[in-house]
């Protein structure tokens, strides 16, 4: 059997299952932070159903981290070392120092989920609220630029055809057509949000 090309189906298989993992938590906390919505609607029994939802956003959020986003983080550490651990010529083939690059992208994207969890989800979980729904929704297109960021850099950088100046440049203008996709999005949902929601 080629060990190579197993690890790299483990990589591949974990890097897939890493972002799902990481966007499908970002989506349930800004559900969970809507439910502050739920709980002002007026209805009679609005402060049930908010109790509710909340409890089930948690228990999802919970599952998710530990069921499919941290184990498929895991394996594509796993994956990906291997296959350098297999062939060390991945340090010096293609752009010069384009899997360094790539790991510290992978490190970025690391702390973006540990402070996800940390700073974010555990601080919801005990009824604060360190972003609205609308800042949850931005931190939750992070891992987009992640993706873009070192998908092109493995691609581009394997071959040798990798510009920094270009990648830095397409990200950035990728980011912000991201962002004003955001707003015109906001503005179309909510033409008037009103003030944002203090933190606690």
């Amino acid at each position: 059997m080629n060990l190579i090309l197993f690890a790299k189906a483990l990589h591949v298989v974990g890097f897939v299952s890493w972002f799902a993992g990481l966007f499908f938590l970002g989506r349930l906390l800004v559900n969970h932070a809507e439910t502050d919505t739920v709980a002002r609607s007026g209805r009679p029994d609005a402060a049930l159903r908010a109790a509710i939802l909340r409890e089930e956003y948690e228990g999802m959020e919970d599952r998710v981290y530990r069921i499919i986003t941290n184990p498929a983080m895991m394996l594509t550490w796993v994956g990906g070392l291997l296959m350098v651990a297999l062939n060390p010529a991945y340090f010096v083939s293609g752009t010069a120092g384009w899997l360094a690059v790539k790991l510290g992208a992978v490190v970025g994207l690391v702390g973006y989920q540990l402070y996800t969890k940390r700073r974010i989800m555990l601080p919801m979980q005990a009824g604060k609220r360190p972003l609205t729904p609308w800042q949850l929704r931005l931190w939750n297109e992070v891992p987009t630029f992640f993706l873009v960021f070192i998908v092109f850099t493995v691609v581009y950088g394997k071959v040798g055809e990798l510009s920094y100046i270009y990648l830095g440049i397409g990200v950035l203008i990728f980011c912000l057509l991201v962002y004003r996709g955001a707003v015109a999005y906001r503005n179309r949902r909510d033409p008037d949000p009103g003030p944002p929601h203090p933190k606690s």
